[in-house]
């Protein structure tokens, strides 16, 4: 995304994870420029739309991958942008699968996640089978310490309880 950036003529701003920083993989041999104004679909599915961005979306691929082990497919939809947000996209994969989960590192009060549930509700409330869930951070200044900080921001599991009420199969 970044190559993209710098090749607009308009300003763009990127806002970067830092706790992506250690992660490693494998660059693709043909990487290059990527459309960051449209969403991209990571993982295509019937059951469950989850939408994430930024820090949360490996969370959120783990989550769906294990969720599939207990009958639950979901589509993940990676934001990537935030303005021009992509509601074309989150309305027709919220409109197939007839449930969302919308999860962002930000408090709830306020957040993206809001936007993008007022998004939906103003798109495809006819649609919904279900209300729009959200997994959030907690509302309190961001822990220094790792195990409090992993307490506050969205993990796998509290992304896999949302799902499976969602879907009505918590238990």
């Amino acid at each position: 995304m970044l190559w993209t950036a710098l090749e607009d003529p308009d300003p763009v701003l990127i806002f970067e994870n830092g706790l992506l920083y250690n992660m490693e993989g494998d660059l693709a041999v043909d990487a290059g420029p990527v459309e960051i104004s449209h969403a991209a679909i990571r993982r295509r599915g019937d059951d469950l739309t989850l939408i994430a961005f930024g820090g949360t979306l490996h969370k959120t691929l783990e989550a769906a991958e294990r969720l599939v082990d207990e009958g639950i497919d979901c589509e993940v939809i990676d934001l990537r942008s935030l303005r021009p947000l992509d509601t074309e996209a989150i309305i027709a994969s919220v409109s197939k699968t007839t449930r969302a989960v919308i999860v962002d590192e930000g408090w709830r009060s306020g957040g993206i996640s809001a936007e993008v549930s007022a998004r939906i509700m103003e798109g495809a409330f006819y649609r919904l089978d279900t209300p729009v869930m959200r997994v959030c951070s907690a509302e309190v200044p961001m822990p220094y310490a790792k195990h409090m900080e992993d307490a506050a921001l969205p993990q796998v599991e509290k992304i896999m309880a949302a799902a499976r009420q969602s879907t009505g199969r918590d238990g």
